[in-house]
């Protein structure tokens, strides 16, 4: 979790997502953030659980996402700690994504927030919704996996 030599620090990871969803690719995208926003982030107060991203007119936007207000800023230049933040994808990225989501219904959820070289970076799974029944599967699977580990330590 710690920084490593290129400056790579996780800070948020959204593991329910992967128990909800089936991600089918990654996207890294930078965001247009405040000063507050950047201050509560590197302190590591953000939560994606109930986040999503949506496409309006060829721009990307990140909805939902908590980020704590800062503590030593005063009310006033603080920010809205759920306000939709504008997400930076390329065009061909966002054109591509537009296809995806409008005509297989898909969604894009928000993975992971970390710093990359001193940038704030979002990873955005492009992400089909799991039926309960895939859960179970998912859970059945990982039981089973987990019994076969113990059974292969005792020999």
């Amino acid at each position: 979790m710690g920084d490593s030599s290129d400056g790579y620090k996780i800070i948020a990871d959204n593991r329910q997502a992967r128990f909800q969803y089936e991600i089918l690719e990654t996207y890294e995208a930078g965001m247009e953030l405040r000063g507050t926003e950047v201050k509560s982030i590197r302190q590591g107060k953000v939560n994606l659980r109930d986040g999503y991203a949506l496409i309006r007119n060829e721009e990307a936007w990140l909805h939902n996402v908590h980020i704590s207000p800062h503590d030593t800023a005063g009310q006033i230049f603080n920010h809205d700690p759920r306000r939709t933040r504008k997400l930076l994808l390329h065009a061909q990225e966002i054109r591509k994504l537009i296809g995806q989501v409008e005509q297989k219904g898909l969604t894009l959820v928000p993975l992971k927030l970390y710093l990359k070289r001193g940038w704030v970076k979002v990873t955005l799974g492009l992400a089909r919704g799991k039926k309960l029944h895939d859960k179970r599967e998912d859970l059945k699977r990982k039981q089973a996996k987990r019994e076969i580990d113990r059974a292969m330590k005792s020999y």
